[in-house]
């Protein structure tokens, strides 16, 4: 009887230990079931690196210079160096802007300053070009005379300019113009377009209602802000930190702002031109002629050669 006992006593303990190592291992591959799915299901929460917030823009900066006096031009035979590198860096070319990223400097912005300065009437005409750090060149953006003329007439006085831009690597020529749809006292606006395998991309610049230091901001064709020119005001040059969202930073986008900063040092200025040129076109004080190169721009690329 006893070892009856003891036999029904070791298996009640046996079970019982069964039970329990039966219990234990189903906890664990419970336990281990939640973990797999749990890494294949629910989103990693990763500690957000340091600069993401800045990997989300492309930034630059446009520094004018406010003497001629640059490591650039200045010293014995560097104009005609310069020259040598690049037919597109003439003898009146006049460099007043550096482009800089991250640091380092990446472009140089002139200007043809006998064109702009010592010429007058339709002859005097604004032509930029912008290059690399080696000189080389990478785009000129040209202030056409004779359609500015035309749009400022059309606008009863109003002074529109219109500049041509011609990309390097880019086989359509970009035109950016401001806009005859002002009032006074309010912001202006500039306007292009950027063609990509037959699709127009258009941006829009306009300039800050609270504006200290000539401030503009990007928008694209769906009234999305996706960029801004953000102007230093204690600068004497000039000075715009110009920054784009990144999944729009398209290199020749990035090339028509850093250029339309070079322009915003001569905007005043050649408002005045085209207002005063406008005015003695109307009144027949001036018999409208337009300058060779500029009438090559107009040409028809479909004429019979």
């Amino acid at each position: 009887m006893a070892d009856g006992s003891r036999t029904l006593e070791t298996e009640t303990e046996a079970n019982a230990a069964a039970a329990e190592a039966a219990r234990e291992a189903k906890a664990e591959v419970l336990a281990r079931a939640v973990t797999v799915e749990s890494a294949t299901s629910l989103p990693r929460t990763a500690k957000p690196a340091k600069g993401r917030a800045k990997a989300q823009w492309s930034e630059f900066t446009v520094d004018v210079w406010i003497t001629p006096f640059n490591s650039v031009e200045f010293g014995i035979y560097k104009h005609s160096r310069n020259r040598a590198k690049s037919r597109q860096f003439t003898t009146d070319m006049d460099i007043f802007a550096e482009v800089t990223q991250n640091g380092e400097r990446t472009g140089l912005l002139g200007y043809r300053e006998d064109l702009w300065r010592k010429n007058s009437g339709m002859d005097k005409r604004l032509v930029f070009k912008l290059f690399n750090e080696t000189v080389n060149w990478r785009a000129t953006m040209d202030l056409m005379i004779g359609r500015s003329l035309q749009l400022t007439l059309g606008a009863r006085g109003l002074p529109v300019t219109c500049f041509s831009v011609n990309v390097g690597d880019h086989d359509s020529v970009v035109y950016l113009e401001r806009s005859a749809n002002k009032w006074p006292f309010l912001p202006e606006n500039f306007s292009f377009f950027l063609l990509e395998d037959g699709k127009p991309r258009f941006y829009r610049l306009r300039r800050d209602l609270i504006d200290l230091g000539g401030d503009y901001t990007l928008y694209n064709h769906h009234n999305q802000n996706i960029g801004m020119l953000d102007g230093k005001v204690f600068s004497i040059g000039g000075k715009w930190y110009g920054r784009v969202k990144s999944e729009h930073a398209d290199p020749r986008l990035l090339i028509v702002l850093k250029l339309f900063c070079g322009m915003l040092i001569f905007n005043d200025e050649a408002r005045r031109h085209m207002r005063a040129l406008a005015r003695d076109v109307a009144t027949g004080k001036y018999t409208p002629k337009l300058e060779k190169q500029e009438a090559d721009l107009y040409m028809n690329p479909r004429r019979v050669r």
